[in-house]
């Protein structure tokens, strides 16, 4: 059974940090480009940063440049989100996709990919 769990998420106040991470089981990460998204509260999922099998074609929003971070552990099988200088903004849940298409310019999950359940990430004061 392909699964992937997201961990790390929680409340923290604007300037804080959290890493999340996104393990995955039934299935190797290092076969697939991995994508960390995020849905706020009535707005549509966005792509919030993805890295390609060798590291490379890594995608980040202009939003969150200079303060997250993507990075992958293929012996873990895990793949990380670090997320500095948070702001209220970035509240939302966060989901870890498998199998996503991504270029420097955009970020986009394939069909057939999977999904984590997704995480909370609340900053406010």
């Amino acid at each position: 059974q392909l699964q992937l769990v997201e961990s790390g998420g929680g409340v923290v106040q604007p300037g804080e940090s959290l890493k999340l991470s996104c393990v995955a089981s039934g299935f190797s990460l290092d076969h697939y480009a991995i994508g960390w998204f995020r849905q706020a509260p009535g707005k549509n999922r966005q792509a919030v940063s993805c890295i390609g099998t060798d590291d490379d074609n890594t995608y980040t929003l202009d939003s969150v440049k200079g303060r997250f971070t993507i990075s992958r552990d293929n012996s873990e099988n895990t793949v990380y989100l670090q997320m500095d200088s948070l702001k209220p903004e970035d509240t939302a849940v966060y989901y870890c996709a498998a199998d996503v298409y991504t270029l420097h310019v955009m970020c986009v999950p394939k069909p057939e990919g999977s999904w984590g359940q997704g995480i909370q990430v609340t900053v406010s004061s």
